[in-house]
């Protein structure tokens, strides 16, 4: 098979074309806290919600980016990274 740069891009090291997968735990995490926090929307209870759903979802960020199985899936985590921390950057 060539390798050409959409090949890089979508398909994995066994040749297959991954643009979603299986949830890993730091995304399963994230979902779990993000949930119940709009249950929880105040108190200690929301903040530690709120600080285990960010570093959860910075953790998938960090781990796509650098250990992507393709391009597509570690510009997925580049813009998720940068996502983040545009939303805590105070204007």
């Amino acid at each position: 098979m060539e390798n050409t740069l959409i090949d890089k891009t979508f398909r994995d090291s066994e040749g297959k074309i991954v643009i979603a997968q299986m949830p890993n735990p730091p995304l399963i995490v994230w979902v779990v806290t993000s949930l119940l926090g709009l249950i929880f929307t105040s108190g200690n209870i929301n903040i530690v919600l709120d600080v285990l759903s960010n570093g959860s979802l910075f953790t998938w960020a960090w781990l796509e980016l650098f250990e992507g199985v393709n391009y597509f899936r570690r510009a997925l985590g580049l813009a998720v990274f940068i996502g983040i921390i545009a939303s805590k950057i105070q204007w």
